[in-house]
């Protein structure tokens, strides 16, 4: 079995030493570089083509913000989790938009790490109910509201539902239960709603949610 491979992109030698030491020690992850500013994991990332890079917010040179556009941008494979030591860091909304999958705290344990980390790799995206609603709730009144674009329309009722929920931070489970349907079933939505939409993840698929104004803060019913 290939292991998830795994870049660590922080400022803080030791904190990148902590990440290290917890994923080698997994079965089926490695750990395939580090970086210790975001134009060292941009330039570390092309050569050694990670699953899956772990990329801190703040750093010097290049912050992770602009690391995450520069990598999603040139159509890097790689699935980019952000680090944060704060629940509502300003500029984790904007890593959101520029193609991350998901953030972390940096306290988080070690066991949850390891589970994003896997999450991540197998094509889902890091939307936990409890930190990111946080996150998109309190940014979601900055973002313009409007009618939703053309591209919206090409989605079937039964897609609105499911994409209404997903930015909700409903996980697959939750929206199945919510829907009355199968798990497989959700996923199907789900994989039409990004392709129709010529989106990347359910992140991504949520932030549009909210740029629309399909939900507001407090998950508040979609607009008819």
């Amino acid at each position: 079995m290939t292991p998830i491979r795994v870049l660590i992109a922080d400022d803080q030698e030791l904190v990148r030493a902590g990440f290290a030491m917890i994923i080698d020690g997994r079965d089926g992850l490695a750990v395939v570089g580090e970086a210790g500013d975001g134009l060292q994991a941009v330039a570390l990332a092309a050569r050694v083509r990670p699953d899956v890079i772990l990329m801190d917010v703040r750093m010097p040179r290049m912050d992770g913000i602009e690391a995450a556009r520069r990598l999603a941008g040139s159509g890097h494979p790689a699935r980019i989790i952000m680090l944060t030591t704060f629940d509502l860091d300003e500029p984790v909304f904007a890593a959101l938009r520029a193609g991350a999958s998901g953030f972390l705290l940096k306290d988080i344990r070690p066991d949850e790490l390891i589970g994003a980390i896997r999450v991540v790799a197998g094509g889902e995206a890091l939307l936990a109910p409890t930190v990111t609603r946080r996150l998109l709730d309190r940014f979601a009144h900055e973002l313009p509201g409007g009618a939703p674009p053309p591209s919206l329309a090409a989605l079937s009722e039964r897609e609105v539902e499911v994409l209404t929920l997903v930015a909700r931070a409903l996980s697959n489970d939750e929206i199945a239960e919510r829907l009355t349907l199968s798990r497989a079933t959700v996923k199907t939505h789900l994989s039409a709603i990004l392709s129709k939409l010529g989106l990347r993840d359910r992140v991504q698929a949520a932030v549009l949610a909210y740029e629309v104004g399909l939900v507001r803060p407090g998950g508040t019913a979609p607009r008819g």
